[in-house]
């Protein structure tokens, strides 16, 4: 029996770009579909969302209005979710791609309601498009849906295997925390998501399990708490 009954996988652009740094990379996607797909057949509703930094990282240019730069942000993560979608349906799952604004026919516009009905049957929904807003991150908008849609646990599958004290690729004796509250990542101001993010998962409670996605079988390891990473409890 699944230890989770309801996740939300939060991946980023990067890790699914793999080596290459832009773009997608089929094997890395194909081994998270994979994944996915099994634990779907193990009883457990999965909700992803995507990053865009394969796509864009505007916000590191100075250039252009904040407002423009995120709404070009957003439309990467549809992207993704577009393409990871239909990677999904060629293994034979079953998934839809919601977002908080219409794009005609290409997404679903997003519902609590609908996005429960499709995991209840299921179905693995990709909530793209970020908040709809400027100014929140993709993890704003993952922990605001994990929170909306009652995730059990958040899964946060990065390129880097854990969470530090200190950044790991500047500081060559950064320490690597096996477990820590959610109370001590917002006061320490750890980048494990933003800090809006990390604080609505305080204060409503979903813990989040941190951990590298390249991993072989990171995904379905972190189903049963098994992870070479961070626990992050409430």
């Amino acid at each position: 029996m699944a230890k989770y009954n309801r996740v939300l996988l939060k991946l980023s652009g990067e890790a699914l770009s793999g080596e290459k740094g832009i773009g997608f990379d089929e094997k890395t996607v194909l081994m998270v579909a994979n994944q996915v797909k099994h634990i779907v057949n193990e009883g457990t509703q999965v909700a992803i969302v995507i990053g865009g930094g394969n796509f864009w990282r505007g916000r590191s240019s100075q250039n252009m209005d904040r407002t423009k730069s995120d709404q070009i942000g957003m439309m990467a993560t549809v992207m993704n979710s577009l393409y990871m979608a239909e990677i999904f349906r060629t293994i034979g799952m079953k998934a839809v791609v919601q977002t908080p604004f219409k794009i005609g026919t290409v997404t679903e516009e997003f519902s609590k309601d609908l996005a429960l009905k499709h995991l209840e049957s299921n179905e693995v929904v990709f909530f793209a498009g970020g908040t709809g807003h400027p100014y929140f991150s993709t993890d704003t908008a993952a922990a605001l849906r994990a929170i909306e849609t009652e995730c059990d646990v958040i899964l946060l599958a990065k390129n880097i295997d854990g969470v530090y004290d200190s950044d790991p690729k500047e500081n060559k004796d950064a320490k690597k925390y096996d477990k820590l509250s959610l109370k001590k990542v917002v006061e320490k101001g750890l980048k494990v998501m933003d800090l809006t993010a990390s604080t609505m998962c305080m204060e409503n409670e979903v813990p989040m399990l941190v951990f590298s996605l390249l991993e072989e079988d990171s995904i379905i390891n972190a189903m049963e708490d098994k992870i070479n990473g961070t626990f992050i409890t409430i």
